[in-house]
């Protein structure tokens, strides 16, 4: 009776552990989980790389609009490794058990959306450390990189034009 018992609560445990990153990625605004996808590519061309990674949960997230159906997305949120293989995470990578025994990733993204879609100019930045390695130095440089992406696009709009020199 209680191996019965030790087999259902594993099983609960590992549904809800499942359920709790597939809802996490869920429940972002489309336009954040386009940053998140970015970051899951790159993180999955690495060799070094062996495990599949999930979005785990957001730090920091902000978005500018400049009109014009132009919007810059900043997202920090950490990525967390895990039990599948990168190579065997099968048809649904999604449903892969998170492991608790390896650091977590924190990444942050910024790119330029138009209409929707991530615009390839700018070039998207997308920088992902293993946590423990992350410094607050790395941390300044990332937030100065994403905020001269938004601050460049501020160029004079035709709406903010006078017309006079």
């Amino acid at each position: 009776m209680s191996r019965q018992l030790l087999f259902l609560l594993l099983t609960v445990g590992a549904r809800l552990s499942l359920s709790e990153g597939q809802a996490a990625y869920d429940q972002l605004p489309d336009l954040y989980k386009k940053g998140v996808d970015l970051a899951l590519a790159q993180l999955k061309s690495h060799t070094s790389i062996r495990h599949h990674f999930l979005f785990f949960k957001s730090l920091a997230q902000s978005s500018t609009e400049e009109g014009f159906s132009v919007t810059y997305i900043y997202h920090n949120f950490y990525l967390k490794p895990t039990k599948c293989s990168k190579d065997t995470a099968g048809p649904d990578p999604k449903r892969c058990p998170f492991r608790n025994d390896r650091p977590l990733i924190d990444c942050t993204v910024c790119y330029k959306t138009f209409s929707g879609k991530v615009e390839s100019g700018p070039k998207p930045y997308v920088n992902c450390i293993h946590k423990p390695a992350l410094t607050e130095d790395m941390k300044a440089k990332r937030k100065e990189h994403c905020d001269k992406m938004t601050y460049s696009a501020g160029t004079t709009s035709l709406l903010g034009s006078t017309g006079k020199n």
